[in-house]
């Protein structure tokens, strides 16, 4: 008895090639070929530090300032250190005072009086507190400035800073002449006599451009 006729044999036959092709082609996925290669010694990244160092030089911000008078100059010396690894940009200074108001900010009209006054000046090496001189370069970093209106921080003329590297500092503060009559024991309103102050000081150190590297 025939049990497939010819067709028969022919779809049989067609059946038999596709389920080869298939079989291969599945074969031909799982026995595909794969390359991985890695750096055999790890790549070291580390990030860098910024860090401001303030120390006194002498008295410093240390020393408190007493019975000063119109026309006193007082100095005091400071030294700033970027003790991080990075290099630093764009030195600001501010203070924060509370107190008596006609030391912080000059008078209004009719009031007259003279606030307190800031200088800042840079020496290219250490200050002689002693005596107040500078053995090298000095320059001027921030003009005689009235102490109330350095709220807000306010950049040193030469706010470069780097890694590993000092800033020598005179802190110069001055009560400006200005006149004043005491009557019958009595003080005139608004005046700079008997006021007091107390002063912070901040300085803020930015870090450098941020660069891209090709090597």
């Amino acid at each position: 008895m025939k049990i497939f006729g010819k067709l028969g044999w022919r779809s049989l036959a067609g059946f038999a090639i596709g389920v080869s092709m298939v079989t291969i082609f599945g074969q031909g996925v799982l026995a595909s070929l794969n390359a991985t290669v890695f750096n055999t010694s790890a790549q070291s990244l580390t990030a860098g530090t910024l860090k401001l160092d303030l120390a006194n030089n002498g008295n410093g911000f240390n020393s408190s300032i007493s019975n000063l008078v119109p026309g006193d100059v007082v100095n005091r010396y400071v030294t700033l250190t970027n003790t991080g690894t990075l290099d630093g940009i764009g030195l600001t200074l501010k203070t924060a005072q509370t107190g008596t108001s006609s030391l912080i900010n000059d008078g209004i009209a009719p009031a007259t009086t003279k606030a307190l006054r800031l200088t800042v000046t840079s020496c290219s090496v250490a200050w002689n507190a002693a005596a107040g001189t500078c053995g090298g370069t000095s320059n001027i970093e921030l003009a005689q400035t009235v102490i109330g209106s350095l709220t807000s921080p306010v950049a040193l003329v030469n706010g470069a800073l780097a890694s590993s590297s000092s800033k020598y500092l005179q802190m110069k503060i001055d009560l400006p002449d200005q006149n004043e009559t005491t009557i019958n024991n009595v003080l005139p309103a608004n005046t700079v006599q008997g006021g007091a102050v107390n002063l912070t000081y901040t300085f803020d150190l930015a870090q450098r451009v941020a660069t891209g590297t090709n090597s």
